[in-house]
C-alpha cells in the first residue's frame, strides 16, 4: 500500500503542475484546475505518516520534490526539440507545459515549505493525541499548510504583476475553496488509513 500511495502522491503533484494553465470559474470567482488536484497530495501525506509514520512522509515529500525538478527538465528538452513538420500545435504545447520560470520557482518554494509544515503539524498533533483525532491533525495540519502554500506560490508568482488587492483576493479565494476540499476529504482519509493498516497486517 505504501508504493501506490508514493505513486500516488508523485502523480497528482506532476497532473496538478498541468492542469496549473487552466483556469475555471466558480461564481465570480476564478481558480487553477490544479488546486482541486493538488490539495489531495497533503490528504495522501497525512495518511502516510499516520500509518508509516513521520520519517516515511518527509521521504515522500522528499521524493515528490526531486520527482518534479526531474519532469521540468525532461519538459525543458521536449520543448526544445525541434517540430516535425508535420507538428503543428508547437505553441500550444510550450505554453501548457512550459510554464514561466517564476511561476515553476513559485511552485517549488510553496510546495517544499507546506509540505513539510503539514508533516509537522501532523506529527505534533499525533504525539499529543496518539491514535485518537486523526479528524483533528488531518484537517488542521492541511487547513494551515495550505495556508502557507496558496499565500507564498501567489505571492512569489504574481507579486508586482497584479494590484495587491488583487493578489489579496486571490490569496484569500484559493484558500477558501482549499480549505472547503480538506473539510470533506477526512472521510476518506479514515478509508485510506483503514485499507493501509489492513494491507500491512496481510
Amino acid at each position: 500500500m505504501f508504493i501506490y500511495l508514493n505513486a500516488l502522491f508523485v502523480g497528482l503533484l506532476l497532473i496538478s503542475n498541468i492542469l496549473g494553465v487552466k483556469l475555471f470559474s466558480v461564481g465570480e470567482f476564478i481558480l487553477p484546475a490544479a488546486a482541486v488536484v493538488y490539495v489531495a497530495t497533503y490528504l495522501i501525506t497525512d495518511v502516510i505518516g499516520e500509518v508509516y509514520g513521520k520519517d516515511a512522509a518527509r521521504k515522500t515529500v522528499q521524493a515528490g520534490f526531486v520527482t518534479q525538478i526531474v519532469a521540468l527538465v525532461f519538459i525543458y528538452i521536449a520543448i526544445q526539440l525541434p517540430a516535425a513538420p508535420v507538428f503543428g500545435a508547437q505553441v500550444e504545447f510550450e505554453m501548457i507545459l512550459g510554464g514561466s520560470f517564476r511561476v515553476i520557482l513559485a511552485s517549488l518554494i510553496a510546495y517544499i515549505a507546506s509540505q513539510n509544515l503539514d508533516v509537522t503539524i501532523f506529527h505534533s498533533l499525533k504525539k499529543k493525541h496518539g491514535e485518537k483525532k486523526l479528524w483533528l491533525r488531518n484537517n488542521l495540519s492541511t487547513m494551515t499548510s495550505q495556508l502557507i502554500d496558496t499565500t507564498l506560490f501567489i505571492t512569489i508568482a504574481f507579486w508586482g504583476l497584479v494590484p495587491a488587492n488583487v493578489l489579496i483576493s486571490m490569496i484569500v479565494t484559493q484558500y477558501i475553496f482549499k480549505f472547503c476540499i480538506a473539510l470533506v476529504d477526512t472521510p476518506v482519509a479514515y478509508l485510506l488509513v483503514r485499507l493501509a493498516k489492513k494491507s500491512n497486517k496481510v
